[in-house]
């Protein structure tokens, strides 16, 4: 963006439902632009208003595919959907690499959605660095519902759990998802489990292993709990949308009734606030003395002139 460019004026076609203004704010904070503070101040007054669902699994298990079975489903109740699909970085370009947009091609010319692939770039926990800045942008610009896929990296997809209001964690029959899903803390992170898939043989057994899995990990919280559901679906049919709907309804209904909404919103805020402090701290340490500072009192660690805590004292103080 060019310096000159207003970034309200940038914003305001945005709110007002412009594909390429939403596409540039995005962009801006993907490359993180020199300019990226101003975007999100211009962005937070109208922001708070979106719903953030996330869908999370092992590979191979539908996820892009149910997305666009919910994000069909949104669409007959007149929602307008915002879609980040989370993407492996390409090797070579660093750019989105399996580029989901492709599958949900039925809805590519339906205005009332948004969808775009985003690279992890090597970020670990399913999700691109830029994705809760991405979010702000989509909730700012009128979108009721925003969906997050994620990688399917196994253990660390859980990173999910931090940006959604919702988590969706989707198994397969036959998959060995049922073990899959203990190892990778699944049970911890879901609000609602979609096996998918669910005209396979298996598909009942998945289930009944879920259920015991669940029974079996209860967490003892104070307050009312919330018992996940468990959703039988077939996406590539739109079989099990209604009742998908359904569940999800019950948890925002929950979330509200609850004072929970409030709390993971604010447990949002607060790692992003650190997040984007230590990104703070880290550009300024990489810049003390041109870097030398902190490469000097690496050497003396491994020469053992000084131990790691007084290095870091050291290299702290040097900020103020």
């Amino acid at each position: 963006m060019a310096p000159s460019l207003d970034v309200d004026e940038l914003v305001t076609r945005a709110r007002e439902g412009q594909p390429r203004a939403v596409a540039r704010l995005l962009s801006l904070v993907e490359d993180a632009h020199p300019r990226l503070r101003d975007v999100v101040a211009a962005l937070t007054p109208h922001t708070g208003h979106a719903r953030v669902i996330g869908l999370t699994g092992p590979p191979g298990v539908g996820k892009s595919t149910s997305t666009s079975m919910l994000l069909g489903a949104l669409r007959q109740e007149g929602k307008r959907v915002g879609v980040l699909a989370i993407d492996p970085s390409s090797p070579f370009s660093g750019g989105a690499l399996l580029g989901d947009r492709i599958r949900m091609t039925e809805h590519a010319t339906d205005e009332g959605v948004f969808i775009r692939s985003m690279a992890t770039r090597g970020h670990l926990g399913g999700l691109a660095w830029a994705t809760p800045q991405s979010v702000r942008v989509l909730d700012a610009a009128g979108f009721d519902v925003i969906l997050i896929e994620t990688v399917g990296v196994g253990q660390s997809e859980v990173d999910v759990v931090k940006l959604a209001d919702t988590t969706m964690v989707l198994l397969a029959p036959g998959m060995g998802d049922g073990i899959q899903a203990a190892k990778a803390g699944v049970l911890e992170i879901a609000d609602v489990f979609v096996v998918n898939k669910a005209d396979r043989d298996g598909a009942d057994v998945t289930i009944r292993d879920l259920k015991n899995m669940i029974s079996l990990s209860r967490r003892e919280i104070r307050g009312p709990s919330w018992r996940q559901p468990i959703v039988r679906t077939v996406a590539s049919e739109g079989v099990g949308a209604d009742a998908l709907l359904l569940a999800l309804r019950e948890h925002a209904e929950w979330l509200s009734a609850h004072g929970e909404l409030a709390r993971r919103r604010q447990a949002r805020a607060r790692a992003e606030v650190e997040a984007i402090a230590l990104r703070r701290l880290r550009t300024e340490l990489a810049g003390l003395q041109g870097g030398e500072a902190l490469e000097t009192l690496v050497k003396r660690v491994v020469d053992r002139d000084i131990d790691p805590y007084a290095a870091a004292d050291e290299l702290v103080a040097g900020l103020s």
